[in-house]
């Protein structure tokens, strides 16, 4: 059930628009054919898209996985006053639905700081996630304090203990922030939908929305820009799979 609306998307791509919308639909194709792609490129700015989309959830997985490692180290291994309080405070905004915060946060970025159809207005208010603080928190407390102990002790600094001990052994749980982030972030249509106005700077889950016309709509080529969406979020779990399952499954097993 999960694997065949994937495999319809795939075989769509290279099928006319007619063949994709039938309510006979052929499995294996008769005829495979790249004009979905020629249409979808030629008729969009579908490069374009993509480097928004790219760009954004680049920069936003980079600042996510900084940040939330920073705060999460803090939180778990340093002593400070109100570490608690200040803690549960950001929790507590976990709470609260996104629909809540949506209107004012609009106002703010695109009224009081003029922000609209930018790049900034997209990623100023996800650069770090109260969730993934928490998930990096949770993460660095199972992780050793004799270790930064005996870096203390070797006269280290507490952002080289940070960089040289603390990272090193996080990597599991970085790279699943890493995925959760970007895939997140890639896939996200409603802010983008909201903060964006020109053609030039919608990224591809928006372009893709908006990509129809008057008198039909182009399932194929509909189909291959969904098939080169996919695509990255595909290349980037294959390749970080290893740490994906060694995250998901670290403290399962004690000894």
């Amino acid at each position: 059930m999960t694997v065949i609306p994937l495999y319809w998307m795939f075989i769509g791509s290279f099928q006319d628009s007619a063949a994709s919308a039938s309510f006979q639909p052929q499995m294996v194709p008769e005829i495979w054919s790249v004009a979905p792609y020629e249409r979808f490129f030629g008729k969009t700015m579908a490069w374009r898209w993509l480097f928004n989309s790219l760009f954004v959830s680049a920069v936003l997985t980079v600042t996510n996985v900084f940040f939330a490692s920073l705060a999460g180290y803090a939180f778990a291994k340093l002593k400070f006053p109100g570490s608690k309080s200040i803690f549960w405070v950001l929790l507590s905004t976990m709470m609260i639905p996104a629909q809540v915060t949506l209107i004012p946060l609009y106002i703010l970025v695109i009224n009081t700081f003029n922000l609209g159809d930018t790049y900034t207005a997209i990623i100023l208010p996800s650069l770090v996630g109260v969730g993934n603080i928490f998930l990096m928190k949770q993460y660095m407390s199972t992780l050793p304090t004799s270790l930064i102990h005996a870096a203390r002790i070797d006269a280290c600094s507490e952002f080289g203990i940070f960089y040289k001990v603390i990272l090193p052994m996080a990597k599991p749980g970085l790279a699943v922030l890493a995925i959760f982030t970007f895939v997140a972030h890639w896939n996200d249509f409603f802010w983008p939908l909201l903060v964006t106005r020109s053609n030039e700077m919608r990224t591809i889950q928006v372009g893709l929305a908006s990509f129809k016309f008057a008198e039909s709509t182009d399932f194929g080529a509909i189909m291959a820009g969904a098939t080169i969406g996919a695509l990255p979020m595909i290349v980037l779990f294959f390749s970080l799979q290893k740490y994906f399952l060694q995250g998901i499954t670290i403290g399962a097993v004690k000894g």
